[in-house]
């Protein structure tokens, strides 16, 4: 049985269609996404998307938006394409003769057009700019002809194309296809099929095609797009073709070879672990020696929070030690570089935000759990001592420890926290002095490298001073955030403490390491179960709360107002089963794999086989903000990892 398939009857409505997207991407920064129907629903949508080479951060381009085909028997066309027109007019309608998809292999999409059965595959090939479609024709009882016209559009994937006269419409052939480059700055886009085809230049604008979710989200929404032509040969029943679009040109009669070689790397789509496991992968960004983890699709960028954050499950709980190490590697250098001249990183986004060193620690902390103390300790020690001393030395000129080991920043100005959202340049949630989730990372990652460095004759002062810091402030802590109502601040500044019920205090709960004894834990539990807790991960805030703002609707101000007032992060789920799990041990299990029930639902979803960004905090606790998330797909596999233990 198929794990990912859809059949015709919601393959035909566009209500039930539309919303549902795909994501295929090389592990390089290129992708293609799209609707499973092919219709483009985002501007950064697009058959070959790619990053441009030059450039300090990540910024994909849209080179090849669509490619629409077209079935010819006697004389008729059947034009397989869709796009949406100026007043949400769908054209051609190619939708109509969609039969099935599925997804658990390859994005396979079978058409059924009177007696033809024509079926079209898709794979991107690992870390190389290029794209291969595979259209077979099943069946057919009459000689049958295929078209192919590009629609191009070389431009960011963040703006929109506008007719112009500045494009280069030069089309020059090449091996069994044609190259292009519409504009300077671009590089040039090979076009080739598998068998030698017929190019006919037919230079066209498409005006006006819309992008219904940026008109959801009140951005500007419609653009044009440039058709040069259109390509064209015969099929034979039983026969299969092949369309490359790459930045490369490429032999044809090894296409054939490429595809089946790239579609046995793939692990199938046939579980929730392994639809997890394949959008893990999608993260990685590796570009010369240096590995990233993207932060999401289709408009992510590599943030330094982010990465630490979901590293661990997107390498570690799919056995991936290597990729971990690199990633690792690369943005521990930059964490590094920030220490020493105090300028962050241009590629690595947010290095310099007060808890990076933190979170960098619990993913080192989390690496130990699943490699041994003393593999961690040969590995990471050094980087380790010189976060923590980092913070102890005041290194950071926003993050400060005072005697009683307790941390302040301040973020009245700038948000400091994952919690980042902006309005007017001022955070929507001004939290400042005292973070809880800040002071629980901390004295997490002191206990956490006393343990591992006292069995070091070279570390063992240093182990030393972190445990007395550590038990410095655990007094402290519980004085400072635990309330007479048994949950935690979420902040304390000078006299005034934060009693709005937020998912941070979750954090502390669920570290290896808290100041909190187990009774304790479980009052924390108890609020965030009663007042947070959702099929799609924790709420970002109570709904007892004022503000609660559970839908991510609206403009992009009110999107903004409501990020964190409300809306569930399946992130927060991997805390809250490490809390659940750390009071009630195996009697827990059963429980938390209930509970992830709701993220297995979510498979066939928003973007199918990942998890978006953020759900609405109310039923029907719909999918939001960025179609595949990697901190979110992370946790939720770090989860399943960690009860695959437990039932062993």
């Amino acid at each position: 049985m198929s794990y990912l398939k859809f059949d015709k009857k919601l393959m035909i409505n566009l209500e039930q269609s539309l919303p549902k997207e795909m994501l295929r991407t090389n592990r390089a920064g290129a992708y293609h996404c799209t609707s499973i129907v092919d219709c483009n629903t985002r501007k950064q949508h697009g058959l070959l998307v790619i990053p441009l080479p030059g450039q300090d951060t990540y910024r994909p381009h849209v080179l090849l938006s669509s490619l629409d085909e077209t079935v010819i028997q006697h004389g008729a066309p059947f034009n397989l394409g869709l796009h949406r027109y100026k007043g949400g007019v769908y054209s051609p309608n190619g939708h109509k003769y969609i039969r099935e998809f599925d997804c658990d292999d390859v994005p396979r999409t079978t058409y059924r057009v009177g007696g033809v059965i024509l079926t079209k595959e898709k794979i991107f090939i690992t870390k190389e700019n290029r794209i291969l479609i595979r259209y077979t024709l099943v069946d057919a009882h009459s000689p049958t002809t295929l078209c192919f016209r590009p629609f191009l559009a070389f431009r960011d994937s963040n703006a929109l194309c506008i007719q112009n006269n500045d494009i280069d419409g030069t089309m020059t052939p090449v091996t069994n296809g044609i190259s292009c480059c519409l504009y300077n700055g671009f590089p040039t886009l090979y076009m080739q099929f598998s068998r030698k085809v017929e190019w006919v230049n037919e230079p066209n604008w498409y005006n006006g095609i819309e992008y219904v979710k940026d008109l959801e989200r009140g951005v500007p929404y419609s653009e044009d797009l440039y058709v040069p032509g259109y390509f064209k040969t015969n099929i034979k029943k039983g026969e299969s073709i092949i369309f490359s679009a790459g930045v490369d040109e490429i032999s044809p009669r090894n296409l054939g070879k490429l595809y089946e070689t790239e579609i046995a790397t793939r692990t199938k789509r046939t579980s929730f672990f392994n639809c997890l496991k394949n959008a893990a992968k999608q993260f990685y960004l590796t570009e010369g020696n240096e590995m990233y983890m993207l932060s999401g699709y289709p408009w992510g960028v590599i943030l330094a929070r982010n990465t630490f954050m979901s590293l661990p499950g997107n390498t570690l709980a799919i056995n991936h030690k290597e990729d971990f190490e690199k990633i690792m590697a690369t943005a521990l250098k930059a964490l590094h570089e920030y220490f020493e001249t105090g300028i962050p990183s241009k590629k690595i986004l947010g290095i310099e935000h007060p808890d990076i060193p933190l979170w960098a620690a619990r993913a080192i902390q989390l690496y130990a759990k699943n490699e041994g103390m003393e593999a961690t300790r040969n590995l990471y020690a050094k980087d380790l001592t010189e976060m923590l001393d980092f913070i102890i030395n005041d290194g950071h000129n926003n993050l400060r420890m005072h005697p009683d080991g307790l941390l302040t920043t301040n973020g009245t100005t700038h948000a400091v926290s994952w919690m980042n959202s902006h309005l007017n340049d001022r955070p929507v949630i001004p939290r400042t002095g005292y973070l809880v989730e800040f002071n629980a990372l901390w004295y997490n990652a002191l206990m956490f490298a006393a343990e591992m460095l006292s069995e070091s004759e070279q570390y063992a002062s240093k182990a030393e001073q972190y445990r007395s810091i550590a038990e410095k402030m655990k007094q402290p802590f519980i004085d400072m955030f635990l309330n007479d109502y048994g949950y935690l601040y979420d902040y304390v500044d000078q006299q005034f403490a934060s009693p709005e019920v937020r998912p941070n205090m979750v954090i502390a709960i669920g570290l290896d390491y808290s100041p909190l004894d187990r009774r304790q834990r479980k009052g924390v539990l108890d609020v965030a179960t009663r007042e947070l807790l959702t099929p799609k991960g924790l709420r970002t805030l109570s709904p007892k709360s004022y503000g609660y703002r559970p839908f991510y609707l609206g403009s992009p101000e009110e999107r903004e107002l409501a990020l964190h007032q409300g809306p569930a992060r399946p992130w927060l789920i991997g805390f809250y089963a490490d809390a659940y799990l750390r009071v009630f041990g195996f009697s827990g299990v059963s429980y938390i794999d209930r509970m992830l029930i709701g993220f297995e639902d979510e498979m066939s979803q928003g973007c199918i086989g990942s998890l978006s960004q953020l759900y609405d905090g109310n039923p029907p606790f719909n999918g939001r903000g960025a179609i595949s998330h990697a901190t979110n797909v992370a946790e939720v596999l770090r989860t399943l990892r960690t009860l695959k233990k437990l039932n062993i």
